[in-house]
């Protein structure tokens, strides 16, 4: 009675997929005709045929990109998907003719196309984080500023003496200096004015000298 078989086969958008189909050449007799297709593998026949071989050559071909790269005299009758997509995924079925009634071999292969799949772990993600918000950089910047450890009087180094030592002294020193600049001006008012007098009393001697000579 008639043979049938299955299998899944994955592969990689891009890459060219061989999908499964052997037959005994003794036990055909010979090699014989074989049809691919796509669907399950109906009564007769083929549904949606893709491929035909006589067993010694290709005698149809429906698309380029379905190919048999197998030795069909060995009974090697794979099917290669070449530059595989997406849309190549499905159900091939693979029928064997075998001389008989009922006799022929059916194989159903799942076929399943995904995208090559790309690693967390490569320099993309890398660039990514370069590329997530170069404010980001500032930002953690002052964050780090923010979150250093505070230290003690005791342990900041001792870079210049301070001038005051409590708020009072500072009140002193600046209470000082305002006297000091007061009183410098009123220093300087009265030396004058002791000379203006001396001079004053020089002057009068000088002129009751004379009057006393006229006279």
């Amino acid at each position: 009675g008639p043979t049938v078989s299955g299998s899944v086969v994955r592969g990689n958008v891009g890459q060219n997929v061989t999908v499964p189909c052997l037959y005994s050449v003794e036990m055909t007799q010979g090699v014989t005709s074989v049809c691919w297709g796509r669907g399950s593998c109906p009564a007769s026949k083929c549904d949606q045929t893709i491929i035909w071989t006589d067993g010694w050559k290709v005698t149809e071909q429906y698309n380029r990109r379905y190919t048999l790269q197998g030795n069909l005299l060995a009974g090697d009758v794979s099917l290669t998907v070449v530059n595989a997509e997406e849309a190549d995924s499905g159900t091939y079925c693979c029928r064997v003719e075998v001389p008989g009634w009922f006799n022929d071999q059916r194989h159903n292969h799942k076929l399943v196309i995904e995208k090559a799949k790309i690693s967390t772990a490569s320099p993309h993600t890398y660039t990514s984080e370069q590329t997530s918000a170069q404010g980001s950089t500032s930002e953690s910047s002052f964050t780090t500023a923010r979150t250093w450890p505070s230290v003690s009087a005791s342990e900041a180094p001792q870079t210049a003496s301070d001038p005051c030592s409590s708020a009072l002294d500072c009140l002193d020193v600046t209470a000082n200096l305002q006297d000091m600049s007061v009183s410098l001006p009123r220093q300087q008012y009265s030396e004058n004015g002791l000379y203006i007098g001396i001079g004053l009393c020089a002057v009068l001697l000088a002129g009751l000298i004379l009057a006393l000579f006229l006279v």
